[in-house]
């Protein structure tokens, strides 16, 4: 990682702030140049995501976007309700308004919160998969407008089919191709309602989110629990769209919890800024989770989300801010140990560039471990079918079964994973921290880092197709390599780099999709020391193989 700012884990300053009527003009204003590669509708691993500022995000790309959705869902024979939710980032209601345009002039109907309020990436899965259950035709499918946890002047848009989880490319692919041929074309083929006339139409309904996620998370979290122990939580929406679920659920379950911060503010004036100076919301962050970490020892444990709820980060008194990792560890081995009705051959899903203590909590737990690529996509069907457990991602977003072993989401719940750290406490009478502990005294210490290391274009070009006889490792920081891959060993699917294992260590590689650079993950369980050696060899290695 580059020079932490100076400003960061501060309370961003005045200068800091996004122009928030310049970037909602700038959306409605802004025509896409469909020759700039840097303004065409581009679907990632989180759909569309970009800011009006450079004209990578506005009205264009929404109505061409929504309208590929339209004729997707015609092809595919889609009946069903569409459910749509939105973050607090600025750009989201806009986005709102020209998706309703457009799907209502398509007569495609769906679903708005009742409230005008903001609904949860896990929300919209929720919707979908409760409306398609039992149901083999009339499925609904859904839309939520966020760009995650990324800065203020950002917009996102993403597809969620069927199943409830994010779009796989064979989806994307079709929608991203055809949404540019409508921005290529001047939008001929677009069809559009007026938003006053949509809204008053026969497609467009108020919807309450509310109510049935809330009545429903006592089926995947012991709730009745957590409330005759008398956990004392405390929580930090960061001002995003799980703000107006708290009370709701804090008083249906009667929990002992404080809502830290209500504040819904699209410039996030009241977050501390990221390592690098730009305001984020990024609850795996020390620096933008600095609020919550300093309140620490009000609370029994405490926990954040992200602006759309799809991520976790977990604090406690004894340890401060959790590692993504080590939670991701510590909820697996509870929940294995505490879900007596989930299937005896329920998996546990983990990425290729999570840390390898989880293959050493399945191995402790005798549980088959399904390593995949970077990606929750990857872990939909396991959760649907409940051959998965547990799915998780490095970067704090996970999910897992109902307690009797249904389905709760097939996309990222950070509101869960949260409520699950007070579970534990409650179950336990120790914190997911001190857990952690007694499982790393078990089964080793993992140093894990992640850097940003400088790339051509046509290195990472190189990187994405590198074999292992081309990098040719045999030995990685003292060790003998165990195992060289470009495929993940869970699904035999290519996960865009590669990995190197040992016995002790191991490193992953990957061109970053937006930047000229790529990514090194890295873990050692021997030491600091070790993690920096693997990390200089794996560089090293790159490098020789870039300069050939």
């Amino acid at each position: 990682m580059a020079d932490v700012n100076p400003a960061a884990g501060k309370v961003a300053s005045p200068d800091a702030l996004a122009n928030i009527p310049r970037l909602v003009t700038a959306y409605f204003a802004g025509k896409p140049d469909t020759a700039d590669p840097l303004q065409r509708v581009a679907f990632g691993t989180s759909g569309h995501r970009g800011t009006s500022l450079k004209n990578s995000f506005n009205e264009g790309h929404i109505l061409a976007t929504t309208q590929a959705i339209c004729d997707y869902r015609r092809e595919k024979g889609l009946t069903g309700p569409l459910f749509i939710g939105i973050d607090t980032h600025a750009l989201a209601e806009p986005a709102l308004v020209s998706a309703v345009e457009v799907f209502a002039a398509n007569g495609v109907n769906v679903m708005i919160d009742q409230a005008g309020g903001y609904t949860p990436t896990p929300v919209i899965s929720h919707a979908i998969l409760s409306h398609n259950r039992g149901k083999t035709s009339g499925l609904a499918d859904g839309v939520v407008i966020t760009p995650s946890h990324n800065p203020p002047e950002d917009g996102g848009y993403k597809y969620n089919p069927p199943h409830g989880g994010p779009a796989d490319t064979d989806v994307t692919g079709v929608v991203e191709k055809r949404a540019n041929a409508y921005l290529a074309d001047g939008m001929k083929g677009v069809a559009r309602m007026d938003y006053a006339k949509a809204r008053k139409s026969a497609f467009v309904h108020l919807y309450d989110y509310v109510t049935p996620y809330v009545a429903d998370l006592g089926n995947a979290v012991d709730l009745a629990l957590v409330k005759s122990a008398g956990i004392n939580i405390g929580i930090d929406p960061l001002g995003g769209a799980a703000v107006h679920y708290w009370h709701p659920i804090i008083e249906r379950y009667g929990l002992k919890a404080t809502v830290v911060n209500e504040a819904i503010d699209p410039t996030f004036r009241f977050m501390t800024v990221d390592w690098d100076g730009k305001i984020r919301m990024d609850c795996s962050s020390p620096y933008a989770m600095a609020s919550l970490i300093g309140m620490r020892d009000r609370f029994d444990v405490a926990f954040a989300n992200d602006t759309d709820a799809d991520r976790h980060g977990i604090v406690t008194r004894t340890g401060g801010l959790m590692n993504p990792n080590h939670y991701l560890a510590t909820a697996i081995a509870y929940l294995f140990a505490h879900r007596p009705q989930w299937g005896g051959n329920a998996a546990i899903g983990k990425t290729v560039v999570s840390s390898s203590v989880i293959d050493r909590v399945a191995k402790k737990l005798g549980r088959k471990l399904v390593e995949t690529p970077v990606g929750f996509k990857w872990f939909v069907d396991g959760l649907v079918t409940g051959s998965f457990g547990f799915g998780g991602e490095e970067s704090a977003g996970a999910s897992f079964l109902k307690r009797d072993g249904t389905v709760w989401t097939t996309d990222k719940d950070g509101i869960i994973l949260g409520l699950l750290a007070a579970e534990i406490m409650a179950k336990t009478g120790r914190d997911p921290s001190q857990l952690f502990g007694d499982l790393t005294a078990e089964l080793g210490v993992p140093h894990y880092a992640r850097i940003d290391v400088a790339a051509t274009p046509p290195q990472k070009n190189v990187l994405k197709s590198l074999t292992s006889e081309q990098l040719g490792l045999k030995e990685l920081a003292g060790d003998p390599v165990r195992a060289t891959m470009s495929k993940a060993p869970g699904n035999n699917q290519p996960f865009g780099g590669i990995k190197v294992e040992t016995d002790f260590g191991w490193f992953a590689a990957r061109p970053s999709g937006t930047e000229d650079v790529y990514k090194v993950y890295a873990e050692s369980f021997r030491s600091t020391d070790h993690l920096k050696r693997i990390q200089q060899e794996a560089q090293a290695g790159l490098a020789r193989v870039f300069g050939s």
